[in-house]
């Protein structure tokens, strides 16, 4: 199941189980005489005139209200609007794109998550939830009309060719990027496993821009990144797909190596900050990789039918380190599942700003060649029975994320201009018990790592402290 934000990236939830409608329509003759009926009677009320138009059809409005109208006599009603702006409209319309554009019109009117998916839209849909595509293995964006490289992803055709970040992708097989949008650009460095693309790149320090030619390979997207803030380990997820719990189990494994063993560690930081979600099992799964037992999230359909419950098994990876959770109002959907489920059950401290609020879930229904159908179905709840349907979770902790502004770099000079008991002259020198200068000189060293960090990422910095005072509390019980 895939649950997410409104947005294109289609946060949704795969349901084959859905009963289809029953094919209970009147054959197309039935249909095609009624609608010329309809249309002969349009053509007379013009003829007649406006006031003998407006006459005679009142009766008939008020005799045929919405609300008394069958499912036939509606689709009739559709027929004929459809027919009148194929005719008639002052620029000629393409079908397709006019019977689509009112399928959505349908859809939107119910929520804004329900729409149409087109076969192309359906591919990109399974592609994110995959987390896999077929490319070189770039995090690029567009400058100045070109393609700039952010990064190689490693173990990738890209790094393995040596680009670097700051690049410039200039022409593909020898045509000019320029003129083209990023979506374009990208979908020309994406094409069948094993095919050739070359790349005109221009870098820093070379005199002149060079081809590299770069072999197309299946591409494993990471949606979850970890890392070492010095004895707390941070678990960042961008999205929930195919590939989220093998990031984070490989992440974790080489930090608890890095940090010379898990019980060397004082918590863990699960960023969650502007997640906008992803596919509801790998929610499910990351919620259960740091929970022993208990429901995780249950979905229930219209009228509270079919309810169904997840539940953790037993395992945590972290050992019962305590877990601190970054969200934000980006947050949502799948990651307020996994916010909620760790909340509900005291497993974590939940620390930011309020959470999008998007409690419900999108079947996806496939249509055969008309692509699929992504429709509202039920609503999910956290394991305390909370609704989180337009109202979000609440932190345990609310900290707004403070941006240091330009001109606090004149007061920060202003702080570091202030001499201490050490630059006094015949100042007493230090008779410390405990002579350890490289000891010393590494809490310096972690104190001013801090210190930057709490000027770049407040929220961050705060949940780092938290779970080292936590830490040290522990330890003096």
């Amino acid at each position: 199941m895939r649950i997410g934000m409104p947005s294109e990236s289609g946060l949704t939830a795969r349901d084959a189980t859905l009963p289809r409608q029953d094919a209970a329509i009147r054959s197309n003759c039935e249909i095609e005489d009624q609608t010329m009926r309809t249309l002969t009677a349009l053509l007379l009320g013009g003829a007649v005139g406006a006031a003998a138009t407006v006459y005679v059809s009142a009766p008939l409005i008020a005799q045929d209200s919405p609300q008394d109208r069958t499912v036939y006599e509606n689709l009739d009603l559709f027929i004929t609007i459809f027919e009148q702006v194929r005719d008639n409209y002052v620029e000629e319309v393409d079908q397709t794109e006019l019977t689509e554009g009112a399928v959505n019109g349908m859809l939107s009117s119910l929520d804004p998550h329900s729409s149409y998916l087109s076969p192309t839209a359906m591919e990109k849909l399974d592609e994110q939830a995959s987390g896999e595509f077929s490319g070189l293995g770039i995090e690029v964006t567009q400058e100045h009309g070109y393609i700039k490289v952010i990064s190689p992803i490693d173990n990738t055709p890209a790094a393995e060719a040596g680009l670097q970040p700051g690049d410039f992708i200039t022409q593909l097989d020898g045509e000019p990027v320029l003129g083209l949008t990023l979506s374009e650009a990208v979908k020309k460095m994406r094409g069948p496993v094993g095919s050739d693309i070359t790349l005109t790149i221009e870098r820093e320090g070379e005199e002149a821009p060079f081809d590299v030619v770069i072999t197309r390979a299946t591409i494993k997207s990471p949606s979850a990144r970890v890392r070492l803030e010095d004895d707390v380990v941070v678990v960042r997820i961008t999205s929930f797909n195919e590939q989220t719990m093998d990031n984070i189990e490989t992440g974790l494994a080489e930090a608890f190596v890095e940090a010379d063993g898990r019980d060397q560690l004082v918590g863990a930081v699960l960023d969650l900050r502007n997640n906008p979600g992803g596919l509801l099992t790998t929610a499910v799964e990351v919620s259960d990789a740091f929970l022993d037992a208990g429901e995780i999230v249950s979905i229930r359909r219209r009228d509270g039918q079919g309810a169904t419950r997840f539940d953790a098994e037993n395992g945590d990876l972290l050992d019962e380190l305590p877990i601190a959770v970054l969200i934000n109002g980006g947050s949502a959907s799948a990651s307020e599942i996994v916010a909620g489920a760790l909340q509900d059950h005291g497993r974590a401290i939940v620390i930011g700003t309020k959470s999008f609020g998007k409690g419900s879930v999108q079947s996806i229904v496939p249509l055969d060649e008309f692509g699929a159908l992504r429709l509202t179905t039920a609503r999910y709840y956290t394991p305390s029975g909370r609704s989180i349907q337009a109202q979000g979770i609440l932190p345990d902790i609310v900290i707004q994320r403070q941006i240091p502004a330009a001109e606090d770099e004149e007061l920060e000079d202003e702080e570091q201009s202030f001499f201490s008991e050490a630059d006094l002259n015949s100042s007493l020198e230090s008779d410390s018990l405990i002579d350890d200068q490289e000891a010393v000189a590494r809490e310096q060293e972690r104190l001013e790592a801090m210190a930057e960090l709490r000027r770049s990422d407040s929220q961050m910095a705060y949940a780092i402290d938290l779970l080292n005072g936590l830490s040290t509390w522990s330890a003096a019980r």
